[in-house]
C-alpha cells in the first residue's frame, strides 16, 4: 500500500489502546469507519498487533477493523485487509465478506496471487461475474477446481449477507413435506444397505461435515438399490414426509449446507459451497479425475436425478439437510439419503 506519508495514531486511539477496553476500541473502531478515516483505522489495527508483545490482547479488535475494512473499506483497502489477515476471528471467510460489498473491478487492481485473491475471485462468480477471461483472476492460484463462471445448469445461490455485527445465511426455501400414506417399515432383504458409490456417500457426507467436526451436529449418509424412501428408512427415520425437489433446489442447497459451519463452526463461504455441490455431481456421473472440463456432463448428471427433502415428522431447528436422491435405471436404480442436523 503506497501513498503519502500518513499521520501517526490520534492521542485518543493510543489511550484505548493502552487501556486495553475491547469494547471502546470496537466502538472507535466503528466510528472511523463512519468517518471514512482509513489510514487512523489501519493504524489502530497496527497498534493492536503491536500490542500483543506488550501483553495485551487485542487481537479481537484487529480483527474486527480487517473484517471492516473488507465490508466497508473501498476497494483499494479491503484488498489489502483480505491480503494481510486470515479472517479467523472474523464472521465469515473474508473473501466472501469483500465479494459481497465489493465488485471484482474493485478488488483486483490491489490483489496479488494469494489464496485470498482466489477465494475473492470465485465468490465473485457467484454473484454473476464472468471471470473466465480475467487475466488477474486466471493468474490466481487454483484454490478450486471449478470455472470462473457460472455453468448453464447452475442454480441461483444463497449468499450470506454480511453487517457490521451479524451475517445472515438462511437456507434455500423448500416446498411443504408431504406424510408418506404407507407405513414406515424397515429396511427389507430386497433393498438392503449396499454401500453404493463410496464417492458419492464422502461427498454427501462432506456437505456437512464441518458441522460435525468443529461444532455439535452430526451427518451420516447411505445408499440402497431402490428408492429414496428407502434409503430414508435405512437411515432408521421412524416416520416420513417427502417432496420431490427441483434440480436448482437440490443443488443450491447442497451449496448452502457446505458453505455453513453450523451452529459453531467456521463458516466455509458460497465458493467453497458450490465446490460441495459439485463434488456430489461430480462423484454421481464418474467424473472425479476432470470434472472441471466435464461440466455438460454433470449438467446431465443432475437433470437426470431425482432429488427430494424429507422429514422424520421432526420440526426443524438449528442447521438441518434430509437429502435423498435415486439414480439409474428404474432396473437396477440406487438411492442414496443424507442426514445432517446441528443445534446451539
Amino acid at each position: 500500500m503506497t501513498g503519502p506519508p500518513r499521520q501517526g495514531l490520534s492521542p485518543r486511539a493510543k489511550e484505548l489502546v493502552e487501556k486495553g477496553d475491547l469494547d471502546l476500541l470496537t466502538s472507535h473502531a466503528n466510528e472511523l469507519v463512519t468517518e471514512r478515516s482509513w489510514d487512523q483505522l489501519e493504524l489502530l489495527r497496527e497498534h493492536c498487533r503491536s500490542a500483543l508483545q506488550r501483553g495485551k490482547q487485542l487481537w479481537a479488535v484487529s480483527a474486527y477493523i480487517e473484517y471492516r475494512f473488507c465490508l466497508d473499506g473501498p476497494g483499494k483497502w479491503a484488498a489489502h485487509a483480505l491480503e494481510m489477515a486470515s479472517g479467523r476471528f472474523t464472521l465469515g471467510p473474508l473473501p466472501e465478506v469483500a465479494a459481497g460489498t465489493h465488485k471484482w473491478a474493485e478488488l483486483s487492481p490491489y490483489l496479488g496471487g494469494t489464496p485470498q485473491g482466489a477465494m475473492a475471485a470465485h465468490e465473485r462468480v457467484l454473484r454473476g461475474d464472468d471471470l473466465s477471461d480475467d487475466k488477474v483472476a486466471g493468474g490466481m492460484p487454483q484454490i478450486l477446481d471449478l470455472p470462473l463462471r457460472l455453468a448453464e445448469w447452475e442454480p441461483h445461490y444463497e449468499l450470506a449477507e454480511y453487517e457490521p455485527d451479524k451475517l445472515s445465511a438462511p437456507s434455500p426455501r423448500l416446498a411443504p413435506l408431504v406424510p408418506v400414506v404407507s407405513p414406515s417399515v424397515p429396511t427389507t432383504s430386497a433393498n438392503p444397505p449396499t454401500g453404493g458409490d463410496p464417492g458419492v456417500l464422502v461427498a454427501l457426507e462432506d456437505l456437512a461435515a464441518t458441522w460435525a467436526n468443529e461444532s455439535n451436529g452430526r451427518v451420516e449418509a447411505v445408499a440402497v438399490r431402490g428408492h429414496a424412501l428407502d434409503a430414508v428408512r435405512a437411515l432408521g427415520a421412524p416416520a416420513v414426509a417427502i417432496v420431490e425437489l427441483p434440480v436448482a433446489t437440490a443443488i443450491s442447497w447442497m451449496a448452502w449446507a457446505a458453505a455453513s459451519g453450523g451452529a459453531h463452526g467456521r463458516r466455509r463461504g458460497a465458493a467453497a459451497g458450490r465446490f460441495g455441490a459439485w463434488a456430489v455431481l461430480a462423484a454421481l456421473a464418474g467424473v472425479w479425475e476432470d470434472w472441471p472440463r466435464n461440466e455438460k456432463v454433470l449438467g446431465e448428471v443432475a437433470e437426470s436425478t431425482h432429488w427430494y427433502a424429507w422429514g422424520a415428522g421432526e420440526p426443524a431447528t438449528g442447521w438441518t439437510l434430509n437429502l435423498a436422491l435415486e439414480t439409474g435405471p428404474p432396473a437396477s436404480r440406487t438411492a442414496y439419503a443424507v442426514v445432517a442436523a446441528d443445534a446451539y
